[in-house]
């Protein structure tokens, strides 16, 4: 059997039709993402610092520091992205401390959220909402 050239542009074509579908079902919302990480338990609120600044001229590079003392797991998320998901960070037993450090890519001005698994089993989340200025990546 040949192909034509005819065939390979449909086979393509399908092919990025199938996959700019599927991308919105790999997506997570925060409220999913942050069900999944809790399995549902409540979440209290202090023993977690979340710094951001308030105002990012950047969208690219927004750094961010989230602190949790006896933190077990912290989950970042960014609910205004394409992706609510940013990271999420185990920690074993030889950890110096609970805190990470990153930038992130903000797709526009929103809260962004941080929830903390404490080593008892418990959950803490804070908020601080960042507003982007030029250059997310959401144009």
């Amino acid at each position: 059997m040949t192909y034509t050239r005819r065939d390979a542009l449909v086979v393509g074509a399908g092919g990025l039709a199938v996959l700019a579908m599927t991308r919105a079902a790999w997506a997570v919302t925060a409220d999913e993402a942050i069900a999944e990480f809790t399995g549902g338990a409540a979440m209290g609120e202090g023993g977690i610092t979340l710094t951001a600044p308030e105002i990012a001229e950047n969208g690219n590079v927004v750094p961010v520091e989230v602190d949790a003392a006896g933190a077990a797991e912290i989950l970042v998320l960014a609910p205004g992205n394409p992706s609510a998901t940013i990271c999420t960070v185990a920690f074993g037993p030889a950890a110096g401390s609970q805190r990470l450090s990153t930038r992130i890519r903000l797709a526009k001005s929103q809260d962004v959220t941080a929830v903390a698994k404490m080593a008892d089993g418990s959950f803490v989340s804070t908020s601080q909402p960042v507003k982007v200025t030029v250059g997310g990546c959401g144009g």
